[in-house]
Formats: C-alpha cells, sequence, structure tokens
C-alpha cells in the first residue's frame, strides 16, 4: 500500500512539473517552405520547390550564400547566385528569405570599398551603417524633378568649356579600350572635393590589381574621404556583378534624398552588359541581337533614369551619372552604345586616334555632345568659350585640308595657328584637374589670340603661367560661381594681367617663345 502511496505522489509530482512547463511554453506553428537544388552551372541554380517565391526575392543556400530568383517557370525555378557554389550541390536544401536583395547605406560608407551586398573589402572592420534600401528602386517621378541648371565642373577644360555637365545630368564616356575613359572619370571625382560633391564609385568587371592603383591614386590625392567605391571583380559571380550598379545606386540616392549633391561613376557598362546577357542565357531565354535578351536595353534604361535633380520640396539633392562603356574599333552603331546614346544626356567619345597622338584628354569635339548644354553651365565659360567648339571644328576642318599640299593664305594660316593652339591648351595632364579660375584665365587668354604670338612648344609653360599669375580677385570670383558675368572693368584688369604675364615670359625666354608657326 506505501508504495502504491509513493508512486502516485512521484506520478502527481511529474505531472505538475510538465504542466507548469507546458504554461511557459508559448508554441507557434510556423511553416517553411523548402526547396531542392536539382542542378548548378556557372553560378546559377535549378530548384525544385518554393511555391510562393517571388520574382527578385533573396533565396538561402547552405554556406549562407544569397542567390536572386530570376526565373519562375511552370517546373522550376531559376536562381542567380550572390557568392561562390563551394558547399552547394544537387540535393541540397533551399530556403526563403521573404525579402529583395538591399544594401546598407549612410555616411559610414564614405571612405570604405564594399562589395555589392555591403561586405567589406578594405579590411577596416565591419560597415557601421543602420539603414538599408533596397537595390531595385523606383526611378523619382517627373513632378519630384528640377531642371538641371547648376554645373557639374570637372576640372577638365575640354569638357567644361565644350562639353558642360549639369547635376542631375546623365553624361555617357565611351571610347576603345584604353584611351583614357576611366581616366576622366577619375580626374571628375578628384575635383569634386572643393565643391562638396559626394561620389560614388562602381566597378564592374575590373581587374584586381587595376582597382587597387585606382584606390591608391584615390587615397594619395584625399579623394576617397568622400566617396564610395563598390566593387565585382572580374572573378566575382556572375550575380555580383549585375547587381553592382544597382547597390552603388542605391547608396548614391541615400545621400541625393538628403539634399546633397552626388556623382556616381559606373566603370564600365559594356561589362554589366555582357555579365547579363550570360546569366540571360545560362537561363536558357531567347536571346536576341547579338545573343543579348530582349530587355537588354531595359536593364540600364531603369538604372540611369534614377539619376536626376530634385526640386526643393523634395530635398533639393541631385544624382549625376557618367556611365562608361566601350567601343570596337571606333563603331558608335554597335547595339549597347547606341542603347545607351539614346538614353543618356549627351556622351563624351574618346579617340583612339587623338590619344596616339598625345593629345589628352583625347576628347573628340566633333562627336561629343551635352544635350543640357549652356544650361548648365556657369555664363561666364559660356560668354568665353560660346564660339571655342565651332572654332576648333572649322580649325579640324581646314588641317585636313591643307594636308593636300595646297598653297594658303594669310587668312587661312592664322585660323590653322590659331586651332593649333586650342588643341595645345585643351591638353591637360591626368590628376591635375584645375579649378575655375584657373580655366577662366587660360580660355581668356586663348579666345583673346594672347596664345597666338607664342610658340607651339612653349603652350604649356605659357598656360602654367598665366595661371600662377592671373589671379581673379576673390569678390569677382565669387559672383562668377554665382552665375553673374563680371563687369567690363573686370575683364579689362584679368585680361591686362593675362597680357603682362606672357609679356614678362617672353622677355625672360627671348627666342623660345618667339612667332607664331602655322
Amino acid at each position: 500500500m506505501a508504495d502504491n502511496n509513493q508512486l502516485v505522489a512521484v506520478a502527481d509530482a511529474v505531472y505538475a512539473t510538465l504542466r507548469a512547463a507546458n504554461t511557459q511554453v508559448d508554441a507557434h506553428l510556423k511553416i517553411e517552405q523548402v526547396g531542392i537544388v536539382r542542378s548548378l552551372a556557372n553560378g546559377v541554380a535549378w530548384i525544385d520547390g518554393l511555391p510562393d517565391v517571388q520574382l527578385e526575392e533573396l533565396v538561402r543556400f547552405p554556406g549562407d550564400v544569397l542567390g536572386i530568383v530570376f526565373n519562375l517557370d511552370e517546373r522550376q525555378i531559376g536562381v542567380v547566385l550572390l557568392g561562390t557554389a563551394e558547399d552547394i550541390e544537387a540535393g541540397v536544401e533551399v530556403q526563403r528569405t521573404g525579402r529583395v536583395a538591399d544594401v546598407p547605406v549612410g555616411r559610414a560608407l564614405l571612405g570604405r570599398v564594399i562589395d555589392p551586398t555591403g561586405k567589406p573589402l578594405d579590411a577596416k572592420g565591419a560597415v557601421g551603417a543602420t539603414a538599408r534600401l533596397p537595390i531595385e528602386r523606383e526611378a523619382p517621378p517627373i513632378l519630384a524633378r528640377a531642371p538641371v541648371q547648376q554645373p557639374l565642373q570637372t576640372g577638365i577644360k575640354a569638357i567644361d568649356a565644350l562639353i558642360p555637365i549639369g547635376r542631375g545630368q546623365r553624361q555617357l564616356i565611351l571610347g576603345d579600350r584604353q584611351t583614357g575613359k576611366t581616366a576622366i572619370a577619375i580626374d571628375t571625382i578628384i575635383n569634386q572635393q572643393a565643391a562638396g560633391v559626394i561620389c560614388v564609385y562602381c566597378a564592374i568587371g575590373q581587374r584586381g590589381a587595376v582597382l587597387a592603383k585606382l584606390i591608391a591614386d584615390l587615397t594619395e590625392r584625399g579623394a576617397l574621404a568622400n566617396t564610395v567605391v563598390v566593387v565585382a571583380e572580374g572573378g566575382d559571380a556572375p550575380g555580383l556583378r549585375y547587381i553592382a550598379p544597382y547597390a552603388a545606386t542605391s547608396i548614391a540616392e541615400y545621400f541625393m534624398e538628403q539634399g546633397q549633391d552626388v556623382l556616381i561613376v559606373y566603370d564600365d557598362l559594356t561589362n554589366h552588359a555582357n555579365t547579363y546577357r550570360e546569366i540571360s542565357l545560362l537561363l536558357r531565354r531567347p536571346p536576341g541581337r547579338e545573343a543579348f535578351p530582349g530587355d537588354i536595353f531595359y536593364i540600364h534604361s531603369r538604372l540611369l533614369e534614377r539619376a536626376t535633380r530634385l526640386n526643393a520640396n523634395n530635398g533639393g539633392g541631385s544624382l549625376t551619372a557618367l556611365p562608361i562603356i566601350q567601343t570596337e574599333a571606333q563603331n558608335l552603331s554597335a547595339y549597347i552604345p547606341t542603347n545607351l546614346i539614346s538614353i543618356t544626356d549627351g556622351q563624351i567619345y574618346l579617340s583612339p586616334e587623338l590619344f596616339q597622338k598625345g593629345i589628352l584628354p583625347a576628347v573628340d569635339v566633333g562627336k561629343s555632345v551635352s544635350r543640357v548644354g549652356g544650361k548648365a553651365q556657369l555664363p561666364v565659360f559660356h560668354a568665353i568659350a560660346g564660339n571655342l567648339k565651332l572654332a576648333y571644328s572649322q580649325f579640324e576642318e581646314l588641317e585636313m585640308f591643307s594636308r593636300f599640299g595646297t598653297r594658303l593664305d594669310e587668312k587661312t594660316r592664322a585660323v590653322l595657328a590659331h586651332g593649333q593652339r586650342i588643341r595645345a591648351c585643351l591638353k591637360q595632364p591626368q590628376y591635375q584637374p584645375l579649378a575655375v579660375h584657373e580655366q577662366l584665365a587660360v580660355l581668356i587668354a586663348l579666345t583673346a589670340g594672347l596664345f597666338d604670338k607664342v610658340s607651339l612648344e612653349s603652350i604649356a609653360s605659357a598656360e602654367l603661367a598665366v595661371i600662377a599669375a592671373a589671379a581673379i580677385p576673390e569678390a569677382v570670383l565669387e559672383r562668377i560661381l554665382a552665375g553673374e558675368l563680371p563687369g567690363a572693368k573686370d575683364s579689362a584688369a584679368i585680361l591686362q594681367l593675362i597680357e603682362r604675364c606672357l609679356t614678362e615670359l617672353e622677355e625672360n625666354n627671348g627666342a623660345s617663345i618667339g612667332a607664331a608657326t602655322a
């Protein structure tokens, strides 16, 4: 009898314990959809299952590797991986995340080098950003935009004087390989330090050694502190290379929505288009012209449409885009170049022939255009260099004609001599962008014909002397930057100062300055 009582007491104690534990458990049933990898090749996985997964949703593979859903076929799902596939094989499980691809944003990213998912690549520790934005976002509506009127100074004379870029503009940089496309973009980034413009440099499919040198150059010149570098190297997964420009644009949009002016460089969209073609063919999408998929135009138009200038009611920030593409054998009518020329607000074309002649930057003025034009140029630039592009184009035609050995009259020889000095003055070394007042001093001397008496061999030294001596008064410079034209007295004083400078240089150098040569 005693044993039975003991057993009852133990059972009661166990029951009381279980009942107390049960009251503390808050059980919620959760249903998770799991997919199975059926095949995997070249950064693309085909998955069975996940019936409710959505397009462009992130899914998670073993090893914490993420992928983006690209294809929703009747029987299988096509997923593009955003990492290496070392731990992934046929038969492993895949889980939904319920979110789209996003990227960290904020001022903590300034001075950092990251990949398109926000992982640091610069050994400076974790990125301290607290906010995230989806990489794919709608472009600002028309009613939220303002006209492009404020200039974005590149510091490059040939561009600021002849092909001006405005804040909020999309200006294409194109040319054959090794013609200086990236150099123009980097000089523009370096020149934004004094202007307070935040820069985002997006490298797509570039070699690691090239990127290391570029980052070192930005660091050496103090420009990296104001720049975010987003990197997807050529050896990275195709998915990372594809999302890189969209992630970089979201980072730039964060600053634009805070009311700041931002410059973004895509280097380059030719690699991006090739990556998308690679992904599309692996996903068995129908190929079109040159094996590109039918929506190749859309992937770039929806990207570049996000670059704009917001009106005052939306913060007044701006996002200026400088996409870079590569041409082959100077073919501007190829598929991708024509697509991007039609999307952007102008293009800067770099000629391999000019590059081989040592005319750097190798900007072909005749094939370059800014569709915003003088509306985004300082009035003083427009007044001084308004006819410079026409004069330079006429000179190039006359120069070609003069090669036939025809006898030329004095007027034609004078036009040729002046055009040669225009070309000499438009030359500019890399990593040496010029401030507004320095460019103005050179352009004033050039358009006034003061360099015509200087020999071609001495143009570079004469230009440096003019920049050093022709100091524009601070008050006059402030009015110029505010959009006013200098008064007649101010213009005469600046011109007199330049003339005196060139006279002194001629006296010091004697015959080296000499008379002009045709």
